[in-house]
């Protein structure tokens, strides 16, 4: 986005540097990812970085509340049940925002999706050496929090993720993690943290204590669960066959609690009121639609990687849901393309990685993700037979940056 930066790396771009690029984050880890990893990474203008940062202080001023809870009390409603033992916030905080154009025609962030769960946060950090270990990224500009190094980046999410826990204790937890798109994130995080990946098929459980068999034959006891388990997939599984309950008291810290899957989601959005998050209500609330619906979109609460959205929608499918709950409106926002590339520019949207530190009176913004597109959404689906789109990363002019 940064005319100068944008158009040197268009230049000094060639297929053999992004060949050589893809190799090494495949090599890494032993490991190709199925998805689509972008040609670039992309340059943030000052002016987004400080309206991003003014968005996440907005939105995080509702999460910290007092009565956060009490106000998600119904995200988690039947057949879904409450997990014991639930911490006094999230440890893991994400916030994807679209890059936009506002009437002035400055770019702006727009609130899209949250979720109260980890992301790719070693993934990214891969990602962010790889460009940089293979292109011309200047000195000044990171992917990190102001201040962070990749060596202290990597020291955060550990004390976060095992603490003072010995890392065989401790596993991340997912449903057969060697089939997931995201299975390079689980491999990078084993082998920066020493922990297990591991499928939940895999637990045992004695009375309320967990433990699983390690290659050598051996019991080893689970204190610690880094919880990677989406549970819309765990409740379309019906074959799997688990030993322990997620609604059950056992004797280990969950690292991300579950029930911040329900709280912090597509659920809070109508909760927001910010210049950066568009309009959202819960369907079974509206008395009558928007007038201008054509401008809205369709999203179930409850879903994963953008299952279920309906972009064109009328008053007539409307009235046809017949589980309302389950559903809510949100005005449409549309992403600019901003990102010139060799053929058509590109449109992208930015995760925000954040920790929530206990002790600490909020979330802060430690590492960020990005999805570049030239189709109508984000997505490999919507991207097939295109260039310069995919997986992607922001460096910052001096790091990114958080309001307290």
């Amino acid at each position: 986005m940064i005319p100068s930066l944008r158009e040197s790396f268009n230049r000094e771009f060639s297929q053999e540097k992004y060949q050589q690029f893809l190799q090494t984050v495949y090599n890494t880890y032993n490991y190709r990812p199925p998805f689509r990893i972008a040609e670039t990474p992309v340059f943030i203008p000052n002016d987004l970085k400080e309206k991003l940062a003014d968005a996440i202080a907005d939105i995080n001023d509702v999460i910290c509340r007092p009565d956060f809870k009490e106000l998600t009390r119904n995200a988690i409603r039947p057949p879904m049940e409450l997990v014991p033992n639930e911490d006094a916030h999230t440890q893991f905080l994400q916030m994807d925002f679209g890059i936009c154009r506002d009437e002035n025609g400055d770019l702006t962030p727009q609130l899209i999706e949250i979720q109260g769960f980890p992301s790719l946060y070693f993934f990214q950090d891969l990602l962010a050496k790889s460009y940089r270990q293979h292109y011309s990224i200047p000195d000044n500009f990171s992917s990190y929090h102001a201040g962070l190094s990749p060596e202290s980046y990597i020291q955060l999410l550990k004390e976060a993720i095992v603490g003072d826990s010995d890392p065989r204790t401790v596993v991340l937890l997912e449903i057969e993690p060697e089939k997931q798109a995201t299975a390079i994130d689980f491999w990078a995080t084993e082998a920066h943290l020493g922990i297990k990946v591991l499928c939940v098929t895999k637990v045992k459980k004695r009375g309320k204590n967990l433990y699983y068999i390690d290659d050598n034959g051996k019991e080893v006891p689970i204190l610690k669960i880094y919880h990677r388990v989406i549970f819309d997939e765990l409740d379309q599984r019906k074959d799997l066959k688990l030993e322990f309950s997620f609604h059950e008291e056992i004797n280990a810290q969950w690292v991300g609690h579950p029930n911040w899957f329900f709280r912090i989601s597509k659920f809070t959005l109508p909760l927001f009121q910010s210049p950066y998050v568009p309009s959202s209500y819960y369907l079974e609330q509206l008395d009558q639609y928007p007038d201008d619906l054509e401008n809205y979109v369709l999203k179930p609460l409850y879903s994963f990687a953008g299952s279920g959205v309906k972009l064109h929608i009328t008053a007539a499918e409307l009235d046809a849901i017949k589980d309302r709950q389950n559903f809510l409106l949100q005005r449409k926002v549309t992403y600019d393309p901003c990102i010139h590339t060799p053929g058509e520019p590109a449109k992208c949207e930015i995760r925000m990685l954040m920790l929530w530190k206990k002790g600490e009176p909020r979330a802060h913004t430690v590492n960020n993700l990005m999805r570049l597109s030239k189709g109508e959404m984000i997505g490999v689906r919507y991207n097939k037979d295109k260039d310069f789109v995919g997986a992607s990363i922001g460096y910052f002019d001096g790091g990114l940056i958080s309001r307290d």
